[in-house]
C-alpha cells in the first residue's frame, strides 16, 4: 500500500554551542552539591534555595592570591562587599586574609561588625555620608575620593575634627574599551585627576596614600588592565618627582569576569573568559617593568568580587508547570524568577536537571512565577521533558544575586552554606510576612 506523502519540514535544532572539543550540552544531571543531595537540601530548606560552597570560595580566593603573589612581591585583596555581603561569606574572605572594600555607609558598618580593622577598610563610592566619613577618618580607613565636592567636604571635616585623613583618588581613563567608564572618579586625559592630586597634597590635612581605578565590569580585555596600570604608574611617578609624595599603593579595582556566558555571546564564557592568571600577568608585568626601584614598588590592591564567588553559588528550584505557547514552543514555569535571579537579565546561566532524564530534549522558554511578562529566566534552552516537582539547578549565581535581589510577589528564600566538611548551614532565613510588615506603620484612621 502506497504511504501518504508528507511534505518535508526544516526545524531549527539547538544542540548547544560548539567549541574546539565538539558540542556542549548542559543536560548531565546534578544530583548533589558538595556531597549533599539536591533532594535533601530542598526537603530541609525549601524551594527555591540558594546554596554556597565554602570549599569553592576558599579555593577561588587562594588561587587568585597565588596568581598575583607569585608574580609580584606586595599584594593585598579587598573583598567587594557589594558582590555578596552576607556576613558568613564576608567572614570566609576575611579569614583568608582579605580586607574589605565598601561603597556605602551601610557596608562600612557591616565590615566593622565583621571585625575588620578600620585601616583595612577601603571606602569607595560617590555617596559617602558625612557621619560615615567622620567615622572612616577616625578609624584610619582608606577613603577613595570620587569627585571634587567630596574632596572639599573631607577637607572641611578634617579641619573641624582636627584629624588627618588617609585618601586616594579614583581615576578614570581611556583603556581602549568602550564605552569608557568616566562616571566615577577624576579623568586622566583632561587633567582633572592631577588637579585633584595637587589640591590634596597642598591641603595640609589630607595624606595622599594611593591611586585607584575600576575600569569596568566583566572585563574581557587583559590589555586594558595593562593600559590602566601604566597610567596609574605614570601618576605615581609624577607624584614622587613633582610633588615629593610617595604613593604607597595602586588599587586596580575589580572587573575580572566569571565564566558565566553573557547574553548574545557567540561562544560560552568558559571558552572566552581570560583566567585570573592572565590578568595577573598583564597587571604585574606592567608595574614591574615601570621605573620603580625595588624598594619603592607600591602595594598592589585588588577588589575582585564575582570571579571569586560566582561559581561557588547555586540556585535550586522546582518546576511548577508546563504549557505550550501560541507559536508552539514549550514553556516551563519554575518557582524562582528574575526578582531573586537578577543576573539572568544579562547571563544565559547554565541550568541542570537534578535527575536522570531521557535523551529527548526540546527548546524551552523558562519562566519564573511572577505575574510579569518580563519574568524570563532563559529565553531559549534545550531541556529534557520535565514534570511538576522536578528540580533544576542554576549554576554560577554567587555574585550580586543575594545583594540585588528584591521581594516582589514572592518572598526571598533561604541561603545555605555547605562547609568544607560537607555540612549545611542556613546563613539567611527565608522571609516571612511578619518580617515583611515590620517596617510598616498603619495610621490610626485605618486601624
Amino acid at each position: 500500500m502506497k504511504q501518504k506523502y508528507e511534505r518535508p519540514t526544516i526545524r531549527k535544532m539547538n544542540t548547544g554551542f560548539m567549541n574546539k572539543f565538539g558540542t556542549r550540552t548542559d543536560f548531565d544531571p546534578v544530583s548533589e552539591i558538595d556531597g549533599i543531595s539536591v533532594k535533601s537540601l530542598v526537603k530541609q530548606y525549601g524551594s527555591p534555595v540558594f546554596v554556597l560552597s565554602e570549599k569553592r570560595i576558599r579555593k577561588n580566593y587562594q588561587a587568585a592570591v597565588r596568581s598575583f603573589k607569585t608574580r609580584y612581591p606586595k599584594v593585598q585583596f579587598a573583598w567587594s562587599y557589594k558582590t555578596n555581603y552576607l556576613n558568613a561569606v564576608c567572614k570566609i574572605f576575611h579569614q583568608e586574609g582579605s580586607w574589605a572594600e565598601v561603597v556605602s555607609g551601610f557596608e562600612y558598618h557591616k565590615a566593622l561588625g565583621n571585625g575588620v580593622a578600620g585601616n583595612q577598610i577601603i571606602f569607595n563610592g560617590p555617596d559617602k555620608k558625612e557621619a560615615d566619613l567622620v567615622l572612616a577618618i577616625e578609624n584610619h580607613s582608606l577613603i577613595h575620593i570620587d569627585h571634587f565636592d567630596e574632596l572639599y567636604q573631607i577637607i572641611r571635616i578634617c579641619e573641624q575634627i582636627n584629624k588627618k585623613a588617609k585618601v586616594a583618588v579614583r581615576v578614570n581613563f581611556d583603556t581602549g574599551v568602550y564605552p569608557i567608564w568616566d562616571r566615577f572618579g577624576f579623568n586622566y586625559e583632561n587633567g582633572h585627576v592631577w588637579t585633584a592630586i595637587n589640591k590634596i597634597v597642598t591641603s595640609g590635612n589630607l595624606e595622599l596614600v594611593g591611586l585607584h581605578c575600576h575600569i569596568g565590569t566583566f572585563m574581557l580585555s587583559t590589555s586594558a588592565y595593562s593600559v590602566a596600570a601604566t597610567k596609574l604608574c605614570d601618576l605615581a611617578m609624577r607624584c614622587k618627582n613633582e610633588l615629593q609624595t610617595a604613593i604607597q599603593y595602586l588599587d586596580l579595582g575589580g572587573g575580572f569576569p566569571s565564566t558565566n556566558t553573557l547574553k548574545g555571546a557567540y561562544l560560552p564564557g568558559v571558552d572566552t573568559v581570560p583566567s585570573v592568571e592572565e590578568f595577573a600577568e598583564a597587571i604585574t608585568n606592567t608595574i614591574l617593568n615601570f621605573s620603580f626601584s625595588t624598594d619603592e614598588l607600591p602595594l598592589l590592591i585588588l577588589e575582585s568580587g564575582r570571579v571569586l564567588i560566582d561559581d561557588a553559588g547555586y540556585l535550586i528550584g522546582s518546576v511548577l508547570a508546563n504549557k505550550r505557547l501560541s507559536d508552539g514552543r514549550r514553556a516551563t514555569i519554575v518557582d524562582f524568577g528574575i526578582n531573586i535571579l537578577f543576573t539572568s537579565n544579562w547571563y544565559d546561566h547554565k541550568i541542570s536537571v537534578a535527575k536522570e532524564a531521557g535523551q529527548y530534549t526540546e527548546e524551552t522558554v523558562l519562566f519564573g512565577p511572577l505575574c510579569m511578562n518580563i519574568d524570563v529566566v532563559r529565553e531559549s534552552i534545550n531541556l529534557p521533558l520535565l514534570e511538576s516537582g522536578d528540580h533544576l539547578i542554576v549554576h554560577k549565581v554567587g555574585a550580586y544575586n543575594m545583594t540585588q535581589w528584591m521581594q516582589f510577589i514572592n518572598m526571598r528564600p533561604s541561603v545555605v552554606l555547605i562547609d568544607q566538611k560537607g555540612q549545611s548551614h542556613q546563613i539567611r532565613t527565608p522571609e516571612t510576612l511578619e518580617y515583611l510588615e515590620m517596617m510598616e506603620l498603619l495610621p490610626d484612621h485605618l486601624k
